[in-house]
C-alpha cells in the first residue's frame, strides 16, 4: 500500500494546503552539519541547534498530529537561512558533478519508500535534462521544513532570446522580471502552485513547485539572473539563464514519493522551462512591450534632476489602487485619470515611447493641498513608490520621483540611536542634550526628527511627508500656543522652521500633504490643489491667502533657524552576528531572539523580497568601523557589480529582490542592539 500510495502521478491531490504567502521563516546557524531543533525546520549546522520559528512544519504538525525531528542546514553556505530557503547553501567554489535525466530518474525510483533524508542522494549533480539542466541545491530536512532549493540553468543560445532583450541594462532587468513571472504563472497553470495533502499525518503531501512572485514593482531580482561568468562562457550562446525556485519534495509520513518525485522532474519541470524560459513559447510584442515601458520609466526618471523637477506624473495615470489590500489599478470605469495643470505641464523625450507628457513637479517646497477624501494622499501614495518601475498596465508606469526621495512618517516607539535631531528638537526637560539622541521608545515627534535626518544622512534628495502620518507639534504650533507656550520653554523647533533651508541651503526638496495648516502658505514655492482627484496650480491663491490673513503672534514659519551639517554616524557593530537565525515578515524581521524589528513605518519597501534582502544586507554590515553611508556605499557598489548573490555568497537565494540603501539604513537605524562609536 505504502509503494502504490507513492508511486502516485497526482500532483495536486486536494486543496488543502499551505500558500506560500503563509510561509513562515526558519534559520539555520553556523556552518551546515549540526542537528537542528524541530518547530517548522529549526535551526541549522555547525552545532546543535535550538528552537526555531514557527513555519510550515507547524501548520502540519497541527494539522495531521505528531511531532518531527528537523537536521538543520547543510554545509557551505554561513549564516541564517531566509523564509521558504531550508538551511543549507553550496560553497561559491563548489564544483558539481554531471550526469544525464536517466540518472536522475532512476535515482528516485530507487530511493520510491526509503526514509526522507534519501533525497540527498540527488543533490549537487548537474542533470542534464536536453535543452536546460537542473541541480537540487539543497535537501530540505523533512516534508514539513521549508522546501528544498533548485536551479536550472538555460544555455541563452537554446534560450534564444535577441540580442535587443539584454540592452541597455534596464531591459536586462526587465527581462529577467518577466520571466520571473512567466515561471510562477506556468507553475499555477500547472496546478503546482500549491502543495498538496491528503490522508493525515501519514497521507502523501508535498510537490508544490515555487519560484518568488513579484508584485507590481519591477525590481532587481535573484530569482532568475543572466549568467555570464566564466563557469558559464562554455555555454552555448556564452552564458545562461539561470531560474531558481523551491520544490517540497513529495512524501508519505517520511517516506520518499519517487515516482511522483521522477515525474516533477522529468514531465513537469520540463514543460514549466519550456513555456517560461525559451523565446520560443513567448508573446514576443508582449515581451517587449514590458521592457520598453521599463526603459522608457528609467529615461524619464533620469531626465528629472537635470530639468529641476523632484517628480513626474503623465496624463492619463491611474492612480488609485483596487483596494487598500491590493496594489492593483482601481477598474479603469472607476478611476479618474490624472490630468496635469497647465502651468505645470512638461513633455520628457523617452525611447521607445518617443515622449511622455505630464505634471512636473518642481524641486523647492511643494504642499498638496484640497479637500478630505479628493485624493492627496492617493498622489503622494503614487510619488513615494515612483522611485520604482511598474509593470504595463499598473497605472503608476508615468509616475516617476527622483530615487533619492524618502518618504518620512512618525514612528512612535522605534529605536533611535545615536542621532543628532538638535535642528528639532533640542534642551529637553532637566538639560538633556540632543547631539546624540538614543532612545528605545521614541515620540512620534522624536522618531520623526529622528528620520529626517538618518534620511539626510543617506542622502535623500527630496522628503515625502503626509500630514496625516506625522506628529502634530513635530510640524507646526501656530499663534496662539507659540503665544502662551514660549520658545524658550519648547523643545521643539517645529518642521515648518527648516524646510526652507533645507531646500536652500542643502538643497532638499519636501512634498507634504497638508490640509490643516495654512502657515505653510509662507514657506512654500509650489501648492497643487486636488478637488475630485483632478488637481490644479493653486500657488498664486496660496501666495494671496497668506498675504491677506495673518495670525495673531509672529508665526514661527517666518522664523526659518537655517540647517546645520548632518553628522555622519560611525558604525561600530549591528548588534548581530553572522549565523544567526533569521525570519521575516512583509515588514519585520527577526534576528535570532532579538526584539523584531518594525519595518512598518519604512514605507517605500514595497515587497517581502526586499524585506529579505535588508536582512541579508545587515548581517553583512559588520566589521571594521565606518561611517553608515560609507558602509552602504561600499555594499551598494558590491551588489552593482556582483548582484544580490553577494549578500550570501555561494547560496543562490532565489527569493531576494533589490532595496535600495535607503531602506537598508533604515533598518539598521531601527536595530535596538545597533552601536555606534560616535561621528565625523
Amino acid at each position: 500500500a505504502l509503494v502504490a500510495c507513492c508511486s502516485r502521478t497526482h500532483l495536486l491531490l486536494s486543496t488543502s494546503h499551505l500558500s506560500s504567502s503563509a510561509a513562515v521563516a526558519m534559520s539555520g546557524k553556523g556552518y551546515g552539519g549540526g542537528k537542528g531543533g524541530y518547530k517548522g525546520g529549526g535551526n541549522g549546522g555547525g552545532g546543535k541547534g535550538g528552537r526555531g520559528n514557527p513555519g510550515k512544519g507547524e501548520y502540519y504538525k497541527n494539522l495531521y498530529g505528531g511531532g518531527g525531528r528537523g537536521k538543520g542546514g547543510g554545509g557551505g553556505g554561513k549564516g541564517g537561512y531566509i523564509e521558504g530557503e531550508g538551511g543549507g547553501g553550496d560553497g561559491s567554489t563548489k564544483r558539481l558533478r554531471t550526469s544525464g535525466g536517466a540518472e536522475l530518474r532512476a535515482t528516485l525510483l530507487r530511493i520510491d519508500g526509503r526514509p526522507y533524508p534519501a533525497y540527498n542522494d540527488i543533490k549537487d549533480v548537474e542533470y542534464d535534462l536536453g535543452r536546460f539542466s537542473a541541480v537540487v541545491q539543497h535537501v530540505q530536512s523533512d516534508p514539513f521544513a521549508p522546501p528544498s532549493r533548485c536551479y536550472v540553468r538555460v544555455p541563452l543560445a537554446h534560450a534564444a532570446f535577441p540580442p535587443e532583450c539584454f540592452s541597455p541594462p534596464a531591459r536586462e532587468t526587465a527581462l529577467r522580471d518577466w520571466l520571473t513571472r512567466r515561471f510562477h504563472a506556468a507553475a499555477k497553470r500547472a496546478g503546482v502552485d500549491q502543495r498538496s495533502g491528503e490522508g493525515g499525518w501519514h497521507g502523501p503531501k508535498g510537490g508544490e513547485l515555487l519560484v518568488d512572485l513579484p508584485g507590481q514593482h519591477v525590481l532587481d531580482r535573484s530569482s532568475v539572473i543572466v549568467d555570464r561568468s566564466a563557469a558559464a562562457a562554455g555555454l552555448p550562446g556564452g552564458g545562461a539563464i539561470e531560474a531558481r525556485f523551491t520544490v517540497a519534495l513529495p512524501a508519505r509520513g517520511r517516506s520518499i514519493c519517487g515516482e511522483w518525485a521522477a515525474q516533477i522532474f522529468s514531465e513537469t519541470l520540463p514543460r514549466l522551462v519550456h513555456e517560461a524560459l525559451l523565446h520560443e513559447s513567448t508573446d514576443h510584442s508582449a515581451l517587449m512591450a514590458h521592457l520598453c515601458s521599463v526603459e522608457d520609466q528609467q529615461a524619464a526618471r533620469s531626465q528629472l534632476a537635470g530639468r529641476g523637477l523632484v517628480a513626474f506624473v503623465a496624463d492619463g495615470s491611474v492612480l488609485p489602487r483596487a483596494t487598500g489590500a491590493s496594489d492593483r489599478p482601481m477598474d479603469a470605469a472607476s478611476a479618474v485619470p490624472f490630468s496635469s495643470p497647465p502651468s505645470l505641464r512638461v513633455t520628457l523625450p523617452v525611447p521607445n515611447a518617443g515622449s511622455l507628457t505630464g505634471m512636473g513637479l518642481p524641486r523647492g517646497v511643494t504642499l498638496i493641498v484640497g479637500g478630505g477624501f479628493h485624493g492627496k494622499s492617493t498622489l503622494l501614495e503614487a510619488l513615494q513608490v515612483g522611485v520604482y518601475d511598474k509593470v504595463s498596465g499598473d497605472g503608476r508606469e508615468g509616475v516617476v520621483t527622483d530615487r533619492m526621495a524618502v518618504k518620512v512618517r512618525a514612528e512612535d516607539g522605534r529605536a533611535v540611536t545615536s542621532v543628532d535631531i538638535s535642528p528639532f528638537i533640542d534642551h529637553l526637560p532637566f538639560g538633556k542634550r540632543t547631539g546624540a539622541f538614543t532612545t528605545a521608545d521614541a515620540s512620534g515627534s522624536t522618531s520623526q526628527a529622528a528620520s529626517i535626518i538618518e534620511a539626510l544622512e543617506g542622502g535623500a534628495s527630496a522628503l515625502l511627508l503626509d500630514e496625516d502620518t506625522s506628529a502634530t507639534n513635530f510640524m507646526i504650533r501656530d499663534a496662539r500656543m507659540q503665544a502662551l507656550v514660549s520658545a524658550d520653554r519648547e523643545p521643539i523647533r517645529p518642521f515648518i522652521t527648516r524646510v526652507r533651508s533645507l531646500w536652500s541651503e542643502r538643497g532638499v526638496s519636501t512634498v507634504l500633504v497638508v490640509g490643516g495648516s495654512g502657515d505653510y502658505f509662507d514657506v512654500a514655492d509650489t501648492v497643487l490643489m486636488l478637488h475630485e482627484y483632478s488637481p490644479s496650480d493653486a500657488t498664486a491663491a496660496a501666495k494671496d491667502v497668506a498675504a491677506r490673513i495673518a495670525g495673531g503672534a509672529p508665526p514661527e514659519s517666518k522664523a526659518d533657524r537655517g540647517m546645520p551639517p548632518t553628522p555622519r554616524r560611525v558604525l561600530s557593530a549591528p548588534g548581530l552576528t553572522a549565523g544567526m537565525k533569521t525570519h521575516t515578515g512583509r515588514a519585520s524581521i527577526r534576528f535570532g531572539d532579538e526584539p523584531e524589528l518594525d519595518l512598518g513605518g519604512v514605507e517605500q519597501i514595497v515587497e517581502h523580497s526586499q524585506v529579505r534582502a535588508i536582512a541579508e544586507a545587515c548581517l553583512r554590515l559588520g566589521g571594521a568601523a565606518r561611517p553608515i553611508d560609507e558602509a552602504l556605499a561600499e555594499l551598494e557598489a558590491s551588489i552593482r557589480e556582483g548582484g544580490l548573490d553577494v549578500l550570501r555568497p555561494g547560496w543562490r537565494l532565489g527569493n531576494l529582490a533589490a532595496p535600495r540603501m535607503l531602506e537598508v539604513g533604515a533598518a539598521l537605524s531601527r536595530l535596538r542592539g545597533l552601536e555606534v562609536e560616535g561621528s565625523v
